[in-house]
């Protein structure tokens, strides 16, 4: 069978189609994806390991991957039936507040960040997304406090399609994408956006 092609797909349609594709499989069998960049890949990866399926890609012509990834037996829990889950936390500027002032926002919001570490217990997930992206990124003032709370159990995320759009080099956490941020959103607790 020839492999689902899902090059020239923005972020997160290759999850969801692969996502749809293995949710139709019995464990053991598996299906093969076509894609054209490695975050594709890093987030298929991402949501097999999540979901209990194999992962395995290899290079293919013309820059692309071929992804194959093989349905894992463990149950994958029913929308709306797992138990609360924590605080996350979504950040989409680099700023705390309006002002004329950028330089008060961006103190704001780092004074912020450093207080969520104090926070018993802290957040559970991060996620930064948008002009948050640069709080992540080299050159960011928040790095320190990021990785200390990345240190202390909490996961930081940041979206792909927002380090590419704005050419930034992650510095802390991992590369997410739309889909993984839309399943964290619906198994959290309590969701803060800023």
């Amino acid at each position: 069978m020839d492999p689902l092609n899902l090059t020239g797909k923005p972020c997160p349609i290759p999850v969801i189609e692969a996502k749809k594709a293995l949710s139709k499989l019995p464990p053991g069998r598996h299906i093969r994806l076509l894609v054209d960049n490695e975050p594709a890949t890093l987030n298929l990866s991402r949501m097999a390991a999540g979901l209990g399926h194999a992962f395995r890609c290899e290079p293919a012509e013309s820059g692309r991957f071929l992804v194959t990834l093989t349905a894992g037996s463990l149950p994958v829990p029913a929308p709306g039936l797992q138990a609360p889950g924590g605080l996350v936390v979504v950040i989409g500027r680099d700023s705390l507040g309006q002002g004329p002032d950028q330089g008060l926002g961006r103190s704001l919001m780092k004074a912020f960040i450093y207080s969520l570490a104090e926070l018993s217990p802290p957040p559970e997930h991060l996620i930064f997304l948008n002009g948050g992206a640069f709080l992540t990124s080299e050159g960011s003032g928040a790095l320190g406090d990021l990785k200390a709370l990345e240190d202390s159990g909490v996961t930081i995320s940041t979206c792909g399609a927002c380090l590419d759009f704005y050419q930034l080099s992650l510095k802390t956490g991992s590369v997410t994408n739309m889909f993984a941020i839309a399943a964290a959103l619906a198994q959290a607790g309590k969701v803060v956006t800023l």
